[in-house]
């Protein structure tokens, strides 16, 4: 039998060539695999897996993660072995009567509009990282797109004239969404003298954000510099991440009053329940203010 790492490439072809997935995607699969096959040793057959064996992974798994990244791993290791079959390697898919457990439903927990002001209006400007750092947080804020789609985005994306943004999200499904003002103004800044032209270009690329090497910022990098932002502001690092901005987006985009169809199309979500989840948020939060604001609201 083929050993397990050269069936995690092919693996990575075939999602790659015959599914079309994101580079994102891939890699979440990839990383999933890699866990499952560290827990089952190197030694041992892939072909020897049971149902019972993937039962007890994933209930190691439960014991440190949240249902979500559980729910993917199984998702992940029903791709791999889809694969395996099909590519002759296994004789039956040890995780067909395998059953995810229940998720309850976890509400996004947004930022205060005003801690986001905060943060965004106090950044300095005085560098070329400076520029750079604060149009990216307004970017993420401004338009709620995942991380993923932010390190693609490149500078052909950014259409100044008609002020929109092509964004390219799960399924390369691409999307055009609104350049707000104070979006506009700090892209302008960044991209302008003085500030992605300060960057070295090692070589050559068309995406909108560098690190200081001059090459793609990665995932890692916008995670850092969120991190480092909130803590030059005074904000506990915990409670802020990119995925945060994009909940924030949403969350006070409808508390204003915008339709949820708007923001769905937004987000690129493909179904209107993914976005209810965010009205969810709104009404959880008008109720707080009811409670603390009516005369008639407590006994």
């Amino acid at each position: 039998m083929t050993t397990p790492d050269a069936l995690v490439g092919e693996y990575v072809q075939w999602l790659t060539v015959e599914k079309g997935r994101s580079r994102a995607t891939i890699e979440a699969y990839q990383r999933d695999v890699h866990d499952f096959l560290t827990w089952w040793g190197s030694e041992r057959s892939v072909a020897a897996v049971s149902s019972a064996d993937l039962e007890a992974y994933l209930n190691e798994l439960r014991g440190s993660r949240a249902a979500s990244s559980v729910a993917r791993a199984l998702s992940s290791l029903r791709g791999w072995w889809g694969f395996l079959l099909e590519e002759g390697q296994l004789a039956s898919d040890p995780s067909a009567h395998v059953t995810p457990s229940r998720r309850g439903r976890t509400l996004p927990k947004p930022l205060a509009e005003e801690i986001l002001a905060h943060l965004l209006d106090t950044m300095p400007r005085a560098t070329p990282v400076d520029l750079r750092d604060r149009a990216l947080l307004e970017l993420l804020y401004g338009t709620g797109a995942r991380v993923s789609e932010v390190v693609d985005l490149e500078l052909h994306d950014l259409d100044f004239n008609e002020e929109l943004i092509r964004v390219t999200g799960k399924g390369a499904k691409q999307r055009l969404v609104p350049m707000g003002q104070t979006l506009q103004h700090a892209l302008r800044d960044y991209l302008g003298a003085g500030g992605r032209s300060e960057f070295p270009r090692p070589r050559v690329h068309s995406h909108v954000f560098v690190n200081a090497r001059g090459g793609p910022l990665s995932r890692q990098g916008i995670d850092l510099i969120i991190s480092s932002r909130a803590l030059a502001a005074g904000l506990d690092r915990s409670t802020i991440s990119a995925h945060v901005f994009r909940h924030s987006c949403a969350t006070h985009m409808l508390a204003h009053g915008a339709d949820i169809r708007v923001v769905q199309e937004l987000l690129g979500h493909a179904s209107i329940a993914t976005t209810q989840v965010y009205t969810a948020v709104s009404i959880t939060s008008m109720q707080r203010a009811y409670s603390n604001a009516h005369p008639r609201a407590l006994d």
